[in-house]
């Protein structure tokens, strides 16, 4: 087990109050690898902490002089530097599929969670990000967060189309990975962890297969994701 890795990890102002999609990715990525991990709680406008990343996101991996951003490159540095741990995912093969999920979960998925979640996020972060989160988010969205907060609805009815392939595999398997949680797991559920952590909207009905995935998904890793605290939790 190494105890030289660093994860800057992305946080409102209670430093316990992890809620980045990506940043779980990478954090469900090195308990899978059964690599130990030192977390540092990192805000939006902290770039300098990261500036020898080159860039200005988390997550960002520090492993002795590398430092590295990107939750997929570094979910494929993980697999090839500790080779000992547990795959994240399988094989040649396994890689280039859970590439694709990972690729659609950020492309797809997590934009569609976003239009549910973002507009309880300002209520929860450092005084110091959010005037910034505000600016740049209601840029990206060309809406205010409070006319996102009203669209809450459509946005529900939008990502339950969204989840339904995914619905219909996990209504005959476990996991996204088949058997076992894996990289194409994680890859989805830092999405559902983002929204459990941040807000207190239900994503998915109690009886829906998807649901049943995200509790096993909480259960993993001796309940890494369902011990993160939450917004009005401890």
């Amino acid at each position: 087990m190494s105890a030289a890795l660093r994860l800057f990890d992305l946080a409102g102002a209670d430093d316990g109050l992890r809620f980045s999609p990506n940043c779980w990715r990478t954090r469900l990525a090195l308990a899978h690898k059964g690599l130990g991990v030192e977390t540092i709680a990192w805000r939006f406008t902290e770039k300098d902490a990261i500036a020898q990343s080159g860039q200005g996101k988390v997550p960002v991996l520090v492993d002795g002089d590398k430092w590295l951003h990107e939750s997929w490159d570094i979910a494929e540095y993980l697999e090839d530097n500790y080779p000992d741990g547990p795959s994240l995912f399988g094989c040649a093969q396994g890689r280039a599929t859970a590439r694709f999920i990972n690729q659609w979960s950020s492309e797809i998925l997590h934009p569609a969670v976003a239009r549910v979640v973002v507009p309880d996020i300002p209520a929860v972060l450092h005084e110091k990000d959010r005037d910034y989160f505000r600016t740049t988010r209601e840029a990206a969205f060309g809406r205010t967060f409070e006319a996102l907060a009203a669209e809450r609805d459509e946005a529900l009815a939008a990502l339950d189309r969204t989840l339904g392939v995914m619905r219909s595999v996990l209504a005959k398997q476990s996991f996204v990975a088949g058997a076992a949680p894996a990289y194409a797991d994680h890859a989805i559920f830092g999405a559902f962890q983002w929204a459990r952590v941040i807000s207190p909207v239900k994503l998915t009905a109690p009886d829906d297969p998807v649901s049943a995935w995200v509790d096993r998904m909480l259960d993993a890793y001796d309940g890494l994701a369902r011990s993160a605290k939450r917004v009005g939790r401890a």
